[in-house]
């Protein structure tokens, strides 16, 4: 067989949602803000990144709190996992209102016994180039992207048990130039800074963070950042041919959840088929 005949691997029953849990978070509570998921095509729609997460995180033994600015979003999420017996409380927070985030913490904490987990899987975009923007969208995409995220790291360097993990989602964007999404790209690659101060701040009571850093990803908001560009969904560019699966993102933070990673902190994990440092 030659190369050019070569057929790609299926994908993994990972990657399709479909691997049973391995307990690999038993007894643990977390709290996932962006939890819920944007609708770009309710009929055909695949589950989002946060959704995802939730999802798994709860397959593998953790209870969840589901945070998110759309309550019904949350509660559909919550509802999925206790539909699959698993244990799970929605939150509705806005995380560009300090109040809310300081609320927010207290209400997942209360409802679950505690918290010993925290993903900040929030991100907007909007206005191409330096001049496709007013500075009250480039404000409006930094106080979600990054003031959302110091908000919560802030808060939960403070009331996280011990030894907990933080995972912060970036965006191979902030890594590479090519999206023209000036603000989205700038106040994702400002998530590499924060993560390395709460890593310092946090590192005196085993509290690690990290950032995952997705590429092109099949998704509601995928389809909705690359609608009238077909191109994106094909995929053909990428090493692996095609999109990432929102599971995908979803095992990888998985990775940095669990007490796999018990000595890594301040790190960068690429999910991205290479597309970053090909």
């Amino acid at each position: 067989m030659t190369q050019t005949e070569l057929k790609p691997r299926p994908p993994s029953a990972e990657s399709l949602g479909q691997a049973p849990g391995r307990g690999r978070l038993a007894g643990r509570r977390i709290l996932v803000v962006g939890g819920g998921q944007r609708v770009f095509d309710a009929a055909t729609d695949p589950i989002g990144n946060g959704r995802a997460m939730c999802l798994l995180y709860a397959r593998e033994g953790a209870k969840v709190a589901v945070a998110d600015a759309n309550l019904a979003s949350a509660e559909e999420t919550a509802h999925l996992i206790r539909e699959a017996g698993g244990e799970a409380e929605a939150v509705e927070a806005d995380v560009t209102v300090e109040a809310d985030m300081v609320r927010m913490f207290e209400e997942a904490s209360a409802s679950l016994g505690g918290l010993d987990g925290l993903v900040y899987n929030v991100g907007t975009f909007g206005g191409t180039g330096l001049r496709g923007f007013d500075l009250a969208e480039w404000d409006r995409i930094f106080a979600v992207n990054l003031r959302g995220a110091m908000l919560c790291c802030r808060e939960g360097l403070e009331r996280l048990e011990a030894g907990s993990p933080i995972v912060l989602i970036s965006s191979i964007a902030a890594l590479r130039a090519g999206s023209q999404l000036v603000a989205y790209d700038t106040s994702k690659a400002a998530l590499a800074a924060l993560m390395r101060h709460s890593a310092l701040a946090g590192g005196k009571r085993g509290i690690r963070v990290n950032t995952v850093y997705p590429g092109l990803v099949d998704t509601p908001n995928g389809r909705t950042a690359g609608a009238g560009r077909p191109s994106r969904g094909k995929g053909e560019h990428l090493a692996f041919g095609r999109q990432a699966t929102a599971w995908e993102i979803a095992y990888a933070t998985l990775f940095f959840m669990s007490d796999e990673s018990v000595y890594i902190t301040s790190q960068q994990l690429a999910v991205d088929s290479g597309a970053s440092g090909l």
